[in-house]
């Protein structure tokens, strides 16, 4: 029996017969997870057409790609549905509309907000919803919320993982706080966030370690959600894997708030699973997610480098570049600058 026959390998990535790529080692227990929709969804407030879903989650399905995250739990007491799309409440209804009763390997996540979900209606038990997974997102001061919400989705038979935000804003012994206390809640994966695309390689390698530390003797994974504000989120999502991540968060087309996010084509080809299939994600790509650009307008610029440099939020690049001022770049800068 020779090693193909042996390990039941795939027809891998895009078909290429090329040798030396297809029998790279790679880690079979890390899983990517595309939240090209949900992140995605803060550039247009959640209203993609059910068109564009549903070829995200079929390409997703095709490529073999772990998760798929769909959207947000918000609250309507919080986010009125008349200014907000269906994908920032992902109700149950809505979700099989586009899944129908999911049956595939692909799992589907979605994502609760400290303070800004009804979690303990809004999410219904497992046996109930076609979601696998509840991803709690939280900043610093939230983390006591956030490990009842993560409790709440476990009680209920859900996977969990924890977002802790905008840590490049947050000071080391707080972050050595939040994670001493997080490793006691049911969380599995507690997940290092590059908010604000500040991170370099370097503070991402030792940042992962530190997460590590608290996560491994407990049992439990580290993830990596990386923004392109500086260019770095495909190579700090790889330093992140190197480092030891098991999971990591990737868009297709990099399609996410602001600058976006590493890029699902991008990580895929760097794996070198071959259960990953990238022709799929390079269709959806061509039909569905190129056309979106124009209109939506993420990716890498300017002004989401400026803020990412100056470790601040995006929100001022975002309403810069929908201004009569976006060409004028310099003015931004000094006004950034002024502001730091």
């Amino acid at each position: 029996m020779n090693r193909k026959e042996s390990t039941g390998e795939k027809k891998s990535m895009s078909g290429s017969n090329n040798f030396a790529r297809r029998w790279l080692s790679y880690r079979a227990e890390l899983k990517v997870l595309d939240c090209t929709i949900r992140d995605g969804g803060l550039m247009n407030d959640h209203h993609f057409n059910d068109e564009v879903v549903k070829a995200v989650y079929e390409a997703c399905r095709d490529a073999g790609i772990d998760y798929m995250e769909l959207g947000y739990k918000g609250s309507k007491k919080v986010f009125s549905p008349t200014e907000y799309g269906t994908w920032k409440f992902c109700t149950e209804e809505d979700m099989r509309r586009i899944v129908g009763d999911n049956d595939s390997d692909l799992k589907l996540s979605v994502m609760a907000d400290a303070g800004r979900t009804d979690y303990h209606t809004d999410i219904l038990p497992k046996n109930e919803s076609v979601a696998d997974m509840i991803r709690v997102a939280c900043y610093i001061h939230q983390v006591a919320t956030a490990m009842d919400m993560v409790k709440d989705a476990h009680d209920k038979g859900y996977e969990t993982t924890l977002n802790l935000m905008s840590v490049s804003t947050v000071q080391e012994s707080e972050i050595d706080s939040a994670l001493e206390m997080l490793m006691q809640s049911e969380v599995k994966v507690v997940y290092l966030v590059d908010s604000f695309g500040a991170l370099y390689s370097e503070q991402v390698h030792y940042l992962m370690k530190k997460y590590m530390q608290y996560a491994e003797p407990l049992g439990k994974s580290v993830g990596m959600h990386a923004h392109n504000n500086q260019m770095l989120a495909y190579a700090n999502t790889i330093e992140a894997v190197i480092a030891g991540a098991n999971m990591v968060d990737t868009s297709i087309a990099g399609l996410g708030r602001g600058a976006g996010n590493c890029p699902t084509e991008l990580i895929m080809a760097f794996l070198h699973n071959p259960k990953y299939n990238l022709r799929p994600i390079l269709q959806c790509i061509q039909n569905h997610v190129q056309p979106l650009q124009k209109n939506l307008g993420w990716g890498y610029d300017i002004p989401y480098m400026i803020t990412g440099m100056m470790n601040q939020h995006p929100r001022s690049a975002i309403k810069f570049n929908s201004s009569e001022d976006r060409n004028n770049i310099v003015k931004f800068f000094d006004q950034i600058e002024e502001e730091d």
